[in-house]
């Protein structure tokens, strides 16, 4: 049994034996895996792309998906009884939360694989799904130079996990002050884009639109990058903010098929840690 709530918990060898079985999935083999297993979900109300891919991943592969709102693991009960309870009827269970440090605790107190579905220090499943996808497009996505622009947060920081998890080349564009710690930063953007070929950015709060109002990625910065690179903005992007409209219609842009091997791969990562 393995759970995942780091990239960097597990080998490079092991993250493509995952995009192997995401192979296999859309392939149509394995197609009944999860019959007669249900799966316990702990979502916010907001998610949109990673709750419906679990859910009709699992209904798909003929388990049963029950879902709980986040904060039902906020409540006065410990941890550890809601996890005595829920090893008698759970195969696996799956938590988008703020702390990864209660999900760690569920992982300490479950009998059964815990997968991290997004907390405010990494995104996990949103990276096997986009390195998947690059994987399927680049000769070699490992020896690509990846650029985040953007400011310290849970998208960044996943991304800067991903790459530690893989290997490659990976660098920060920002203001002075929005810095992740251990990662070279770029300050000038047409700098920082010079020599990279996948460009990754993530929405911003409000509060801070007017400090990035130099850092938004244009077609005319993307013409800086290496040829045939990449823009794959984390959604929910905002056009106008981190990103131009023109870029989005632009050959830079990634697509919104990008993001479709989200439930193959979350299907594959289910699979991968109830086999381990």
């Amino acid at each position: 049994m393995n759970d995942l709530i780091r990239l960097t918990d597990f080998k490079q060898s092991e993250i493509f034996e995952i995009f192997k079985l995401a192979d296999r999935l859309r392939e149509g083999e394995l197609g009944t895996a999860l019959k007669g297993k249900s799966a316990v979900m702990f979502f916010p109300n907001t998610s949109i792309r990673t709750r419906v891919t679990f859910e009709k991943g699992i209904y798909l592969l003929g388990g049963q998906p029950i879902l709980f709102p986040t904060e039902t693991l906020d409540k006065k009960e410990s941890l550890e009884d809601v996890c005595g309870y829920l090893n008698n009827w759970a195969d696996v269970v799956i938590v988008r939360h703020r702390d990864i440090k209660l999900i760690e605790e569920m992982a300490k107190y479950s009998a059964v694989p815990v997968i991290n579905a997004m907390t405010d220090e990494n995104h996990p499943c949103e990276m096997l799904a986009d390195m998947y996808s690059l994987s399927k497009r680049r000769s070699d996505f490992t020896k690509d130079k990846y650029l985040f622009c953007g400011r310290r947060g849970n998208i960044g920081l996943a991304w800067k996990e991903a790459s530690q998890a893989m290997g490659f080349d990976f660098s920060q564009c920002c203001p002075s002050g929005y810095e992740m710690d251990g990662v070279k930063v770029y300050y000038d953007i047409d700098e920082a884009v010079r020599g990279k070929d996948i460009i990754c950015t993530d929405s911003l709060p409000s509060a801070i639109l007017a400090d990035f109002e130099n850092y938004r990625i244009t077609s005319r910065v993307m013409d800086k990058a290496n040829d045939g690179a990449l823009l794959n903005p984390c959604p929910p992007f905002f056009r106008g903010e981190e990103v131009s409209d023109e870029v989005i219609a632009s050959k830079y842009f990634v697509g919104y098929d990008f993001k479709k091997y989200l439930l193959e791969i979350q299907q594959a990562v289910i699979l991968y840690c109830l086999m381990k």
